[in-house]
């Protein structure tokens, strides 16, 4: 049983550092982006024409069209910029959240900057955590990836007149910018298509509308039919792209799709997730691979392999009874923010029938072989259904597609907060890392500790020492466990001798070796389960401790200690300074990091402390033991040195408080062992808790 002990926790270790390793740990990052402060004014450059003639790509499905009668009208190329801080607004509660940078090129978002406002009582937002000159942080930026010379978030693409096999890449035109409604904070660009004959046949007029206070961005496109025939079009939307990674060194990017139900009893949210990297441990296709695979059948041009590909990343194509769920909102995440796209729902809708697909894409601008070189980025796409349009003057010679984009923060307490959120369930984008528990296991459970962590930050004001008191607290209430568990291992360490004896004297006997081994454990009340049993039961919660405080978005920037671990988010970098690369491994090392060296003494200390192996017991589980007390105190520190310090905080104060109870524990074996040896047994309830003397037996027994 020692051996299974053995190579259980040392298989889980192992398999935790692969997960380390897999996350880009030791993997060079991109540096801080700049981010810098945009001006509340709108700037305006002559850069095109305002008539052009855009051809897109060939697309799926259409043939090569001939564009001699087609002319898109757009208008010169302008930057348009809302959500200006209110001057009256002295203590920022009723300024913008956010700052939008729009462009007329696609009529699309150039930068999305968080601006003014408070988020939990801390006002400016959020910034870049540049250590040296903190900027706002930019969520969403232009992506620069192959033929393209950018890719702007939120661009109408392909414009197609379905009977007239014709389609425009809108998204390489610039639209006319129309007056920007101030008082309204609203910016509206406008495309006009027509004819070889310069007659006007249709009008894409596109909006975006910013609001006082809130995350929350309205947008709308319209389509108007502006001839004397009906009209069949159908459109592609870009969404979100140009997330940055936000944790360290892991990428924990990924696309979130969410949907509802077919269910009679009750209609249910559920989330389709891809991450921009394939998991080892998961037999799912990753969006990185995914989308290499899509590239690499479309050199082929094999439709089948093709169509297989492209089915791989679809939003919510690993969903199971797909035929019952129904898309109500797709977004991109990183750690600790979502932009989220939601297409509203025609009135009396639950959810809308006009998006036809939707997809996800991993960029790798530079085409590294390995994809990891820190430009990479994420984003999605939506297709609209073809639309009839009347006649012009007929009441049906419009349609207007409604949308709404948060980008903000993946905060429980604010999605439970606005009825809108909580009702569209925005909260699955949160994601925690389960490790090898299931997510329904850790959800629960890391939400009540945030929780538990949000009101014990109301009256201390520190989360280092919420950090701290939590750890403790976990201690006390697992600690029957615990404590169960080590004596339960202490006596099986002190019947290792007699074990080898009898697994040599029935070595080609299983069936008595076992119940010879099992006679002795009733005997001497061990038992080899429940060494391991309290352990199991105590892994998924310190399992949801751990992603609580790697998830919490209220930890990023708090300060623990104003000279020390002043961003809880960040490594804690007691010492900056210039970048250094270990030989032969290429680690980048940019400060001297205390948090993890005290983590190494803690397990070194634990390591000690932890119940030894008796004397005679076989030299091959005494060797192990010992390569485990040499191995665990220098392989933790390496695997965590740049991790986040509010979870080396955790994990070090976790430790510590493990080696204070585990002292605890050893005294009590020690005190209990010095009794059973004069003769003393440990007295039951019935007898007040007092120690009494073990009776002898009758001699007529002993016969």
């Amino acid at each position: 049983m020692r051996i299974i002990l053995t190579l259980i926790v040392g298989g889980f270790v192992v398999f935790c550092g692969l997960l380390v390793a897999e996350s880009g740990l030791f993997v060079v990052g991109r540096p801080l982006a700049e981010a810098p402060c945009i001006l509340l004014q709108q700037a305006a450059t002559d850069e095109k024409p305002e008539a052009a003639t855009v051809p897109a790509p060939k697309s799926e499905g259409l043939e090569a069209a001939n564009y001699a009668d087609f002319n898109a009208i757009g208008g010169p190329a302008k930057t348009v910029v809302l959500g200006a801080k209110d001057p009256k607004a002295e203590d920022h509660e009723t300024g913008f959240k956010l700052q939008l940078e729009l462009s007329s090129k696609g009529a699309a978002i150039r930068k999305a900057t968080f601006s003014n406002g408070l988020h939990n009582g801390r006002p400016s937002g959020f910034d870049d955590r540049d250590h040296k000159d903190p900027q706002p942080l930019v969520l969403l930026s232009p992506v620069r990836y192959g033929d393209d010379p950018e890719i702007l978030p939120m661009a109408n693409k392909e414009l197609v007149f379905v009977k007239q096999d014709r389609q425009f890449a809108l998204d390489r035109l610039s639209w006319k910018s129309l007056d920007v409604e101030t008082a309204a904070e609203t910016a509206s660009f406008e495309v006009v298509i027509e004819d070889a004959a310069d007659e006007p046949i249709l009008r894409v007029s596109k909006s975006y509308t910013v609001t006082v206070n809130s995350y929350l961005l309205e947008y709308q496109v319209t389509l108007e039919n502006l001839s004397g025939v009906e009209q069949e079009v159908r459109f592609n939307l870009r969404g979100p792209v140009g997330l940055d990674r936000e944790a360290f060194r892991s990428d924990m990017r990924k696309v979130v799709g969410g949907f509802i139900t077919d269910n009679t009893d009750k209609d249910e949210i559920v989330a389709s997730r891809k991450g921009i990297q394939s998991s080892f441990f998961s037999r799912k296709v990753g969006l990185k691979d995914a989308t290499l695979k899509y590239e690499e059948a479309q050199r082929t041009g094999v439709e089948e392999q093709i169509g297989d590909a492209k089915e791989n990343l679809r939003i919510g194509q690993n969903l199971p009874d797909r035929e019952k769920t129904h898309f109500l909102w797709a977004g991109a995440t990183n750690k600790y923010f979502a932009a989220i796209l939601r297409p509203v729902p025609d009135e009396g809708k639950d959810y809308c029938e006009w998006v036809e697909d939707k997809m996800a894409w991993f960029y790798n601008p530079d085409g590294d072989e390995r994809g990891n070189s820190g430009d990479e980025t994420l984003g999605l796409d939506l297709s609209i259904k073809p639309v009839t349009l009347g006649a012009k003057g007929q009441p049906n010679a419009s349609k207007t597609y409604r949308f709404q984009l948060y980008l903000g923060p993946k905060d429980r307490a604010l999605f439970r907060k606005n009825e809108l959120y909580k009702k569209l369930g925005f909260v699955q984008v949160i994601d925690f890392m389960a490790c090898c528990c299931p997510a329904g296991i850790i959800r629960p459970l890391a939400f009540g500790i945030l929780a538990l962590m949000k009101g014990m930050y109301g009256f201390i004001g520190n989360y280092g020492v919420v950090i701290i008191i939590l750890v403790f607290m976990m201690r006390v209430v697992m600690h029957p466990v615990t404590k169960k568990s080590q004596v339960s291992m202490s006596k099986m360490s002190k019947l290792a001798p007699r074990t080898e004896e009898i697994k040599k004297k029935y070595a080609n006997n299983k069936v008595e070796m076992n119940k010879q081994l099992m006679a002795l454990y009733r005997e001497q009340g061990a038992s080899p389960i429940m060494g391991m049993l309290p352990m199991m039961v105590q892994m998924p919660i310190w399992i949801a401790l751990w992603s609580a405080v790697n998830a919490s978005i209220d930890l990023r920037g708090a300060a623990f200690l104003p000279f020390w671990i002043t961003d809880l988010s960040m490594p804690d970098a007691l010492v900056r300074f210039s970048t250094l690369t270990v030989p032969l491994l290429g680690w980048k090392i940019e400060s001297f990091n205390l948090l993890p060296i005290l983590m190494g003494l803690a397990f070194y200390l634990q390591q000690k402390l932890m119940p030894s192996q008796a004397t005679g017991s076989s030299p091959q589980m005494a060797q192990q033991q010992k390569m485990m007390r040499i191995m665990f105190p220098l392989m933790f520190p390496l695997m965590l040195y740049k991790l986040a310090s509010g979870v080396n905080l955790y994990i070090m104060t976790s430790t510590f408080a493990g080696v204070i109870e585990q002292y605890v524990i050893r005294k009590h074996i020690r005190k209990k062992e010095d009794q059973e040896s004069k003769g003393l047994v440990a007295a039951t309830s019935k007898t007040g808790g007092k120690v009494k003397k073990k009776k002898p037996k009758p001699f007529y027994k002993n016969m």
